[in-house]
């Protein structure tokens, strides 16, 4: 191996390494939320958190399908990367505005549905969706520019001031609207980190040049946040639909299992986010999807082993005592969270190729998860009937990406002119 190669693999491992530990310390400031949520708050009002929670990562897919857009235009033309930016951060400025009014409108009917008291809870959701709308144009830029040191410290932003803020606001007033105040405020350090990593985006032709091509950004977000919703509503809906099923307690069950079933989710994040760069550049992506499955379902199984042997242990970092009932079933909820990571690394293949028929498999498994909120009795059975969906659509998707050729990407034509 030459000293160049020889160098190459030591920065690609130091950058890898360095996301890895940005993107669990982000990870495990999330997890520590949500722990201390769970014990401060108890199962019924935490359940009102989880179902907002959950809401809220459907809110944030346009905020990653404006990063896939960001950094799969970015890395595909590295050439005119000012004019690619500067048409990014304009798409992000405009949808942020857009959905956090869209959300802030909805809250009375979203509060309605959710059962609450008023509707100040579920109008948190607006307050959030500028930032982290904010933060995934912002981020799409730093990866597609694979400027890891950067990026990581967007993402250690959001754990550490999510944790910081909800310590701080829970223990003044433990409730689900004080929780959910602090992912508001706490949301705001991720978008300001970026703005100073990034400084001024593009020059003032290169922002003329990208508002030309500004509805095709547009179009392109629009499909990659289909593909991305898609995904996040069939890995969220459950506990939306399980809080207006169940009876508070055992959704609250339900949403402590779900705490181990997203731990294992996040764990293995930072696989998509070093491969994603490579999936969408021209000719460097072939099947790099088959190796991040490979290394999404080692740690998956890994934490489904963990889960069946020391349930005690899981328990404990699921909520306590007060959650004993869904222990037994603690190892279904590692499956299940293996299964959804490795969905994940299909659907940012599907995305990074733009193969946007395949997204409707995925809407298929959310109805299947419909139908068997509808028929469980318990957590137990709802998390045996959900993990079955999301195996069906994983195969699926696999057979579908083996089979079908990658589309080629589609450059931006000359200079001045619109993009893709």
């Amino acid at each position: 191996m030459t000293d160049d190669s020889t160098r190459g693999v030591r920065s690609m491992i130091r950058s890898g390494a360095g996301i890895a530990v940005a993107m669990a310390v982000m990870n495990v400031g999330n997890y520590a939320f949500t722990i201390l949520a769970a014990r401060l708050l108890g199962p019924a009002e935490y359940s009102v958190v989880a179902s907002l929670m959950g809401l809220l990562l459907i809110v944030n897919v346009l905020s990653l399908g404006l990063q896939a857009t960001g950094a799969r235009r970015v890395a595909a033309t590295p050439e005119r990367r000012p004019e690619i930016e500067a048409g990014v951060m304009a798409a992000t400025y405009r949808s942020a505005l857009a959905l956090g009014l869209l959300c802030l409108l909805a809250a009375p009917v979203l509060s309605w549905g959710l059962g609450l008291e008023d509707w100040l809870a579920a109008a948190t959701l607006g307050l959030v969706a500028v930032p982290i709308t904010l933060m995934g144009g912002q981020a799409g830029i730093l990866q597609g520019e694979e400027r890891w040191a950067a990026l990581g410290l967007v993402y250690l932003s959001m754990g550490v001031g999510r944790l910081g803020i909800g310590v701080v606001f829970m223990a003044i007033d433990p409730s689900a609207l004080s929780a959910m105040l602090a992912v508001a405020v706490g949301a705001w350090l991720p978008p300001l980190v970026g703005a100073l990593a990034l400084g001024h985006v593009g020059s003032r032709a290169d922002r003329r040049a990208a508002t030309a091509g500004g509805v095709r950004v547009l179009q392109e977000v629009a499909s990659n946040s289909h593909a991305l919703l898609a995904f996040f509503a069939l890995t969220n809906l459950d506990i939306v639909l399980a809080r207006a099923t169940f009876d508070g307690h055992e959704a609250g069950l339900y949403a402590g299992g779900l705490i181990l079933a997203k731990a294992v989710l996040f764990l293995p994040g930072f696989v998509v986010v070093l491969a994603f760069p490579s999936m969408a550049s021209q000719g460097r992506g072939g099947r790099t999807y088959l190796k991040g499955l490979a290394t999404v379902g080692g740690v998956g199984l890994a934490a489904v082993l963990g889960a069946t042997f020391l349930s005690g242990l899981a328990l404990t970092f699921v909520g306590g005592a007060e959650y004993v009932g869904v222990e037994r079933d603690l190892w279904a909820f590692a499956v299940l969270g293996s299964l959804m990571a490795m969905l994940q690394v299909m659907v940012y293949e599907v995305v990074a190729r733009q193969h946007g028929s395949s997204v409707y498999v995925l809407w298929a498994g959310l109805l299947a998860v419909v139908v068997a909120t509808q028929m469980a009795h318990d957590a137990g059975e709802l998390v045996r009937a959900v993990a079955v969906a999301h195996a069906s659509v994983l195969l699926v998707l696999l057979a579908v990406a083996v089979r079908r050729p990658a589309r080629p990407l589609e450059l931006p034509s000359a200079a001045g002119s619109p993009g893709p």
